[in-house]
């Protein structure tokens, strides 16, 4: 029993380390569309 509870653990070390390289590696393009609002003046104190 304690040796499936090793397995486990050090399964979930490996699961947890590859996310980690994964996220770290990853390199998401930003977005390319350009996003155009008007505000209109009275959202704006004076």
């Amino acid at each position: 029993m304690i040796r499936i509870i090793g397995l486990a653990i050090i399964l979930l070390l490996a699961v947890i380390a590859g996310g980690v390289l994964i996220v770290s590696a990853w390199d998401p393009s930003p977005p390319t569309a350009r996003i155009e609002r008007v505000v209109p003046d009275d959202h704006f104190p004076r």
